[in-house]
């Protein structure tokens, strides 16, 4: 099952800024592609998550936090639809956190930072180690997302719904793309 590699707070504000798709070049042996420029990668053939680490941590020219997500957490968080079908508002955001390691505490959902009706960040749910919510467009929600680290205890690497989408398109064409080969392998045992 793939892995989707997510690095926090690279390509921001001209900082630590690299080219991920040079580092998905660099882990061809790993079958990586790289979906935008913050650092997000799918890693079809994945080794072990260590060797895996160690080798992002080797081949990233500074220091990064790195979140790991099972492909099928993802794929069953959309199957879940977690935002429901209410329509948003052109200034709200869909967002998944990702924690890197497992939440220490437990959490009563849903929450928003600050409370009340001026809210910047509104958390509806969590499972495993994605953190869900919506956002507003504004910079203030900046700071209120880095309080995710400290409600759940772990840090948190967020990336909007629709990057989380585009991971999901990658990971549909693969297994369309091997379904089509073991279908027609299949075929021309049976023939």
């Amino acid at each position: 099952m793939a892995l989707i590699v997510f690095l926090r707070g690279i390509n921001v504000g001209g900082h630590r800024t690299f080219r991920p798709s040079l580092l998905a070049r660099d882990l061809t042996a790993y079958d990586v592609v790289n979906v935008g420029t913050a650092g997000t990668l799918v890693v079809r053939k994945p080794p072990s998550r260590t060797q895996l680490l160690a080798e992002l941590r080797r081949k990233l020219p500074f220091t990064a936090e790195v979140a790991l997500c099972n492909a099928r957490d993802l794929i069953r968080l959309e199957r879940e639809n977690p935002f429901g079908a209410e329509p948003l508002h052109p200034d709200v955001i869909r967002f998944v956190s990702v924690l890197s390691k497992a939440g220490r505490r437990k959490v009563s959902l849903p929450i928003a930072f600050p409370a009340g009706e001026e809210w910047f960040v509104r958390i509806i749910g969590s499972e495993h180690r994605l953190v869900f919510g919506v956002y507003r467009r504004h910079m203030r929600a900046i700071g209120y997302l880095s309080q995710i680290d400290k409600l759940f205890g772990a840090p948190a690497t967020t990336r909007s719904w629709s990057t989380m989408l585009s991971v999901l398109r990658v990971l549909k064409d693969d297994k369309q793309a091997t379904n089509g080969i073991t279908d027609g392998l299949s075929k021309k045992r049976h023939k």
